[in-house]
């Protein structure tokens, strides 16, 4: 099989460019044909007519695919066959990756291929959840109300990333702004006391000569400086890449002052969210467990989860090994005893969901109040010591003055 970069008119007599894989060029015209494209122009992919996709971490982002399951949704709704609305989908999404994406579903589709078997072609853009969630809407009959409860679980999912993310961008900036201070003040400041310092020829204090052989190596062993953090920065992911790292860094997450609290209460919000919308769509509690376990970025909360799963199978309750784990917050086993009792996890579930999502915007909200005025501190300590350390041996110059 190779690829081919096609130019084709669709029905609607608008332009489509993409790529196909296909045994030769004329399966790969009648290929196209069969989903319902007039080929103009095709040939081999090579390294000049390759389509580029330049994407910074996932290729298709949960605001995405929310409003990607959103129009699906509004579209089935009106009476548009599956495969006339994913052709519909892919004309109208602007990310390269997934309008191809959609249209390799709506070829796989158009060949018998049911629509959560067609995703499973490309599990770099669909993620499992909702994979399981069209699968479950497919089987029960129900596939509308599957993507309108997807929009809604990718567009919270995308808003709490939003939040966690305006919440880490303070300390960032204050590290930033810190060291930009920092390097300015070593290159530019405090060379011009050096000459003077040397003219006194008196012993200087020790933060002054600390700050002048940290001025000295920043002009002329700057290189080595930035070894150094990139070193530290390659160290640093391929340790968080191992199973011992992912357990370290989910550890201290958990326990940083103020971070630790809002990464629980996110982590809390994202296993209740994504659990009562699979609940909800019929799929089973282990499988939902599993499902979800998988999805949790923290590896204490995702083992937590496939331990529970085990335990479930043997036919426990969900409540107690949450409980018993320790990781999420108390309200969380208590609100699933009472659904376990009543027989409406999933709906207890996402009123605990909600109740979380709401906490993580407040503690974003107050996490970046507090920030402001660290900012402030913290680069003012960093001027005063290096203003201390310029001005002490001209103060104990004076003094010495004032003794004789």
């Amino acid at each position: 099989m190779e690829n081919y970069v096609y130019t084709a008119v669709g029905k609607d007599g608008k332009k489509v460019k993409g790529t196909i894989s296909a045994a030769n060029e004329s399966r790969a015209m009648a290929a196209l044909k069969e989903q319902g494209l007039l080929p103009t122009k095709v040939g081999k992919e090579t390294a000049f007519n390759k389509e580029i996709n330049i994407s910074i971490g996932a290729p298709v982002k949960p605001r995405d695919l929310s409003v990607f399951c959103r129009q699906f949704q509004s579209l089935l709704a009106a009476g548009v066959g599956i495969v006339e609305a994913l052709e519909m989908l892919s004309d109208q999404t602007e990310n390269k990756a997934f309008a191809k994406a959609i249209r390799e579903t709506q070829g796989a589709v158009q060949k018998g291929s049911t629509l959560a078997e067609a995703m499973k072609e490309n599990p770099k853009v669909y993620p499992p959840l909702l994979i399981n969630m069209i699968e479950a809407g497919e089987a029960s009959g129900s596939l509308e109300t599957a993507l309108e409860r997807m929009s809604v679980q990718f567009e919270k999912s995308a808003k709490l990333k939003a939040l966690v993310k305006k919440a880490m961008m303070y300390p960032i900036v204050i590290i930033i702004v810190a060291f930009g201070v920092l390097i300015a003040m070593s290159v530019i400041v405090i060379p011009q006391f050096v000459e003077m310092f040397k003219d006194l020829g008196s012993e200087l204090p020790g933060i002054t000569k600390a700050v002048m052989a940290f001025s000295d190596f920043i002009i002329h062993r700057w290189y080595l400086l930035i070894l150094i953090i990139v070193a530290a920065i390659v160290l640093i992911r391929m340790f968080a890449k191992t199973e011992v790292g992912q357990v370290f860094f989910g550890t201290v997450s958990m326990k940083l002052p103020i971070f630790g609290t809002l990464a629980v209460k996110n982590a809390s919000a994202a296993f209740a969210r994504t659990l009562s919308t699979l609940i909800g769509a019929g799929i089973p509690l282990s499988d939902a467990l599993d499902i979800t376990g998988r999805s949790m970025k923290n590896i204490l909360f995702r083992r937590a989860l496939l331990e529970a799963k085990k335990e479930v199978e043997r036919g426990s309750g969900l409540s107690e090994p949450i409980r018993r784990c320790g990781l999420f917050p108390l309200m969380i086993p208590q609100m699933i005893k009472i659904g376990e009792e009543t027989g409406n996890i999933d709906g207890m579930l996402m009123k605990t969901a909600d109740y979380y999502e709401d906490e993580v915007e407040i503690a974003t909200a107050s996490l970046t109040t507090l920030m402001e005025p660290m900012i402030i501190v913290v680069l003012g300590a960093i001027v005063g010591v290096l203003v201390l350390a310029m001005y002490m041996p001209m103060i104990n110059m004076y003094s010495g003055l004032e003794n004789l």
